[in-house]
């Protein structure tokens, strides 16, 4: 059954898809009267619905039933990374982290970070061909890019992470969350996190983790948490 993301669906009868989803409705996938569709509103409500105008500009949808809350997973992770300079690695993470299971994503400008900006309306479009392609009924939340200071300062998540390589004590994520908790990892630069960052965010209440014994890189690290996180909080 095909899939379409409809983030102002509401409570009536009929929805119209967009001139874009119902181009693509009609002329490539050519859905006909009477076939049923899915559809996600990045809220965590899945519709069924039946094609009650194949119109090539504005699909007609007669709404059959709908879940909320479809697929609510037991915690909540964000995960702040600083993008990197080749952008595609930064879409790369934004679409597997998504397909595993993600609530929102901050980027990070630090004071090795080679990119410092990075266009959200791409990425979001990763974001969303990536929660239809794993039938996710929620749409994590991008954030625009931030300073490192400021956004230490600000986070209020409950249970709050840095990963880096440099030396000092540090334990595997395992060992320290707290299991269906409200959770943010932060991920460096490609040149990591300078010392004077660590120790500012230690100071604002992170604790420093280590991902492993390999050298990573910042996608690849960020998407291991990640994986992480939502393994060890697996029903």
């Amino acid at each position: 059954m095909q899939l379409f993301y409809t983030p102002d669906i509401a409570d009536s009868p009929l929805y119209y898809l967009s001139e874009e989803e119902s181009k693509h409705a009609i002329r490539v996938l050519r859905l006909q009267n009477g076939e049923h569709v899915q559809l996600i509103d990045g809220k965590g409500g899945l519709y069924e619905a039946e094609i009650a105008d194949p119109h090539p500009k504005k699909v007609a949808l007669k709404l059959l039933s709908q879940q909320q809350e479809f697929g609510k997973r037991n915690h909540y992770l964000h995960i702040a990374v600083a993008p990197t300079k080749n952008i595609e690695r930064l879409e790369w993470f934004l679409e597997k982290a998504t397909e595993i299971g993600i609530d929102e994503i901050s980027l990070i400008i630090c004071q090795r970070s080679e990119r410092k900006e990075a266009k959200a309306e791409r990425l979001n479009k990763i974001i969303t061909a990536a929660i239809k392609q794993s039938l996710k009924a929620y749409h994590p939340l991008l954030n625009e890019p931030v300073a490192f200071q400021k956004f230490i300062a600000q986070s209020k998540n409950e249970q709050k992470f840095i990963a880096h390589c440099e030396p000092g004590e540090k334990a595997g994520i395992r060992k320290l969350i707290k299991p269906n908790g409200n959770y943010l990892v932060m991920i460096g630069p490609e040149g990591d996190f300078t010392q004077k960052e660590i120790g500012d965010a230690l100071q604002n209440g992170f604790e420093p983790i280590t991902l492993g014994e390999s050298r990573l890189r910042t996608e690849t690290a960020a998407l291991e948490a990640c994986f992480e996180i939502n393994f060890l909080n697996r029903p």
